[in-house]
């Protein structure tokens, strides 16, 4: 299963899948197109979660709120509304005495294929148990259904051509809005598992399937304190943090940075260790709006709670502030940024140290080596690019799109970094002219086998 790097970002994403409760939101399809590692958050909160949220979010979402309709464990499942079955025989309901899993997902998310591939061998070890799975795609990008349609059914013969369920697909959007936008899930790839009473048993992240369904198929699951623990937590957390996003998003897309400053300082005062509007906070006030003196107290605060949280992901977001090249940091006193950044980087590599194989790097190590690039230790900037690219072909599972695109990225930075052609396997890269720290993203070229 892809790794969940820390389950607590909605926002927050370097080049990885983070999530929010039962959300699996893919940024990372959209951010590693950015330079080096990515763009501030919230530029990503804006693209990333700027289509999710701004169609028609806030009207359902105060429905569901003053209504208390929101789905969640024990429901009556929603019904099956799809235009079309792309794959597999047509299902209008569900049949009582057995258990479906509903997952969302959609083509341009880079962790759905790994979803997805997961839900292949899932289908097939409990198929004798009555276990079927539906595939729902209801957020593909297009300009028409034909189109949206079209680009699916490739997509699904060359990605995955022994796929053993059902692909249903929603142009309307109206199964999504039933399911997704009533039970507060944002991102994709999101679960739902229906049981064999056709009442929701579970609602989250395709990774944690593993645990669940055994338990669901027992019916220990929907009686058991941790069920009950986690819905009501993820619930919790849809009705304090939907309706910020709702009104952060049209905020940020607007560029009313004002607005998205008075929002944000909300959300922090009602979810003070949510990483994501912590660091959405000092973005907003360094890079945004350049108001140093309201900006370095809350940075250095954020610097403190991550070292103090021991935190990866949060190290990470408050790095990005002080060493994204995507950022223009002049303005910034270099002293205290670059001591921040000594201070963070030591304490990154402490919890996910180089030697550590099996852990991940390229959600972290891009930012410390931009580190020690500017600080002038450009080999070890180069040393440590050159150990996250290792890591990609570690033992942890990462979908074989993100991987190539995120090889490619880092492949420009290291010619970029060693100031000369860059090779890594068939990739290669050239040094971009005229850029020293910012990396603005030349496809590498392949390599010639001959060569």
């Amino acid at each position: 299963m892809w790794p969940a790097c820390e389950r607590k970002s909605l926002l927050l994403a370097n080049l990885c899948v983070v999530a929010l409760s039962a959300a699996t939101p893919t940024f990372a399809a959209d951010l590693v197109r950015q330079p080096v590692y990515t763009k501030a958050p919230p530029l990503s909160v804006a693209v990333a979660i700027g289509d999710q949220l701004a169609q028609n979010v806030a009207q359902p979402l105060t429905i569901i709120l003053e209504s208390n309709m929101a789905l969640r464990l024990e429901s009556p499942a929603p019904p099956i509304k799809v235009e079309n079955w792309l794959r597999g025989q047509p299902l209008t309901s569900f049949q009582p005495g057995k258990v479906y899993i509903v997952e969302f997902w959609a083509t341009w998310c880079a962790p759905c294929l790994a979803a997805l591939s997961d839900l292949v061998q899932l289908q097939e070890k409990y198929r004798d148990s009555g276990v079927e799975v539906l595939g729902i795609a209801a957020r593909e990008r297009a300009q028409t259904a034909e189109e949206a349609r079209s680009k699916l059914d490739a997509w699904l013969t060359e990605k995955l051509p022994n796929l053993n369920y059902r692909v249903g697909f929603d142009y309307t959007r109206e199964m999504d809005r039933l399911w997704m936008d009533s039970s507060f899930s944002v991102g994709i790839p999101t679960s739902f598992v229906v049981d064999r009473d056709g009442h929701i048993a579970f609602i989250g992240s395709p990774m944690q399937l593993d645990d669940a369904l055994p338990k669901i198929l027992t019916g220990s699951w929907r009686i058991s304190d941790e069920a009950k623990a986690a819905d009501a937590e993820r619930i919790a957390e849809g009705e304090r943090t939907m309706p910020i996003f709702a009104k952060l998003t049209p905020a940020m897309k607007a560029q009313d940075w004002a607005k998205a400053l008075s929002v944000v300082e909300e959300a922090v005062a009602v979810l003070p260790d949510d990483v994501n509007f912590r660091v959405l906070h000092a973005d907003l006030l360094l890079h945004k709006m350049h108001d140093l003196q309201a900006g370095l107290p809350v940075m250095r605060q954020l610097v403190r709670d991550a070292i103090s949280k021991k935190s990866e992901l949060w190290m990470v977001g408050a790095m990005r502030q002080l060493f994204d090249p995507a950022n223009d940091n002049s303005h910034l006193p270099q002293a205290e940024r670059f001591a921040m950044g000594n201070e963070l980087s030591e304490h990154i590599l402490a919890v996910n140290p180089p030697q550590r194989g099996e852990a991940p790097k390229f959600r972290s190590y891009p930012a410390v080596a931009q580190y020690y690039y500017e600080s002038g230790n450009k080999d070890r900037a180069i040393e440590l690019i050159e150990v996250t690219l290792k890591s990609l072909h570690g033992p942890a599972a990462i979908p074989d799109k993100l991987k190539q695109q995120v090889t490619s990225v880092l492949v420009q930075t290291l010619a970029n970094y060693k100031a000369q052609k860059a090779c890594y396997g068939s990739l290669c890269a050239t040094p971009q002219p005229g850029v020293s720290q910012s990396i603005k993203g030349q496809a590498p070229e392949r390599k010639d086998e001959k060569g």
